[in-house]
């Protein structure tokens, strides 16, 4: 054991020692999951010290489901103890072929410019030029290949009472606390994307709570990607690579070649392509890295996008645009959705303007190609210094939920969407801030919530209305 262990991969040493074939061994594993529940199977991985989300990951290859399918069922389930250690001493031997033979299966597959158009300008041209429709594509009641479930929130915006509720009495900074009561929805996502609105560059500035929150894509191509200049990127982007080099960090690049390069994630067989940009840089041009960020910029987009078609099956586009605080998209906003659907993207996120807006499929009249957009998701953390009416718009967020699959032609199709609304809560002191699910939050937490010395009319019939007549009957 102590030879095969240094000096061969694990899969091969419990070969040897099983004397059987991975067929044989694929056999007994799948009879084996069969024969408990998918919270005794996700207990065996946690059991192991193996975080949660992978442990969904796991169980949902195990049994040919997806990751979402997993969650619903064990998001409100535990498993009693003692069940736990029945099935660990009666079965550690195997317990532990199982871990590695998995481990040996999933290595395999993981091998396998500012816009300065006036709004005037935009509005005639746009107006004409793209069919938003309320007819919605045929979504499959009965699909059952592949699937990636993607979610992506709003902006985190860290306002000065957000950081200060994060510092403990030593001056030490723990943001796990904003997003605890959502953690479980993000890491049950196959891909989960956030906005991260300013530059962060190390553990005070709350790289850590994003990564263990379970986020797999960082957006950091916002207008204030330059605030810090070309230091406070190459150290952000220094930041992320060392502690968490899995983590897809988009928006701003270190290189030309960085930003030339097409970020794919591929679960479960389907190829997801994201890209994000942006509007503009509050004036700040990085003249000595044009490369920089990631801008809106016609040309560049189009191509990204006849790229990220070539080497995926579905094409996601993130724009950090809009106009602030308006719940309806404006004519830039039409504009580049024009452009993102002429050009074939599936899917559009958008971020920029701090409060929600609707989402619509667009349909490209030349081609036919529908594109599902959500124009806004709005804040997903977030206390504002402003005050008067208005101000509660932007404590309502988006998290955006789509499923993912192939069509009869195997290209990537939307198998299924909608949106979880989100409400920050805040509250003076040590972890006074905080995001819930709307449909967890009460009126008496709504009756604590800061935010209403800043605006009177908050409430939770208030946040519920407002997301009624924004997204109508797609939200939960």
């Amino acid at each position: 054991l102590s030879y095969y262990e240094q000096n061969e991969p694990r899969g091969e040493y419990v070969l040897v020692l099983q004397g059987k074939s991975f067929e044989e061994i694929a056999e007994e594993e799948k009879k084996n999951w069969e024969s408990m529940t998918l919270e005794e199977h996700m207990q065996v991985y946690e059991s192991q010290g193996i975080a949660r989300k992978e442990a969904m990951k796991l169980v949902a290859k195990d049994r040919g489901i997806s990751k979402r399918d997993v969650y619903q069922e064990v998001k409100m389930k535990k498993i009693p103890m003692i069940l736990l250690a029945m099935f660990t001493l009666s079965g550690c031997d195997r317990q532990e072929m199982i871990y590695s033979f998995n481990h040996v299966e999933e290595a395999s597959v993981d091998n396998e410019v500012e816009n300065t158009e006036s709004v005037d300008n935009i509005q005639a041209e746009t107006e004409q030029a793209v069919d938003i429709t309320t007819e919605e594509p045929e979504i499959s009641d009965v699909y059952s290949g592949p699937t990636v479930t993607l979610a992506m929130v709003g902006d985190v915006l860290l306002h000065t009472p957000v950081e200060e509720s994060c510092q403990a009495e030593d001056g030490s900074y723990d943001f796990s606390s904003l997003f605890a009561n959502v953690k479980d929805e993000v890491q049950a996502a196959d891909i989960a994307i956030v906005n991260q609105e300013v530059i962060i560059g190390g553990e005070e500035l709350g790289a850590d709570a994003l990564a263990e929150t379970g986020f797999d894509v960082i957006l950091h191509g916002t207008n204030h990607a330059m605030d810090q200049g070309k230091k406070g990127i190459t150290n952000c982007l220094s930041n992320w690579e060392k502690k968490y080099p899995d983590i897809k960090i988009l928006g701003i690049n270190k290189s030309q070649d960085a930003q030339d390069t097409i970020t794919v994630l591929e679960q479960n067989g389907i190829k997801i392509a994201v890209l994000n940009y942006t509007y503009g840089l509050n004036g700040i041009a990085p003249s000595d890295m044009p490369y920089a960020v990631n801008l809106l910029d016609e040309e560049k987009v189009k191509a990204d996008i006849a790229s990220a078609k070539e080497q995926s099956d579905f094409v996601i586009v993130c724009p950090h645009w809009g106009t602030e605080y308006s719940l309806q998209p404006d004519s830039m906003q039409k504009k580049w959705t024009k452009i993102f659907a002429e050009s074939g993207a599936d899917l559009v996120l958008g971020t920029h303007p701090h409060v929600i807006e609707p989402i619509e499929w667009v349909e490209d009249e030349t081609t036919g190609h529908q594109m599902l957009v959500y124009y806004s998701l709005g804040n997903f953390v977030n206390w504002t210094s402003s005050s008067g009416d208005g101000i509660a718009n932007r404590m309502v967020g988006g998290m955006a939920e789509i499923t993912v699959g192939f069509d009869e032609a195997g290209k990537g199709f939307i198998v299924d969407y909608g949106v979880n609304a989100l409400v920050t809560q805040v509250e003076p002191g040590h972890n006074g801030v905080t995001t819930y699910f709307l449909k967890d939050y009460t009126d008496e937490m709504a009756g604590k919530n800061a935010i209403m010395e800043q605006d009177a009319n908050f409430s939770r019939e208030y946040c519920t209305k407002l997301c009624t007549d924004i997204w109508g009957d797609l939200w939960e």
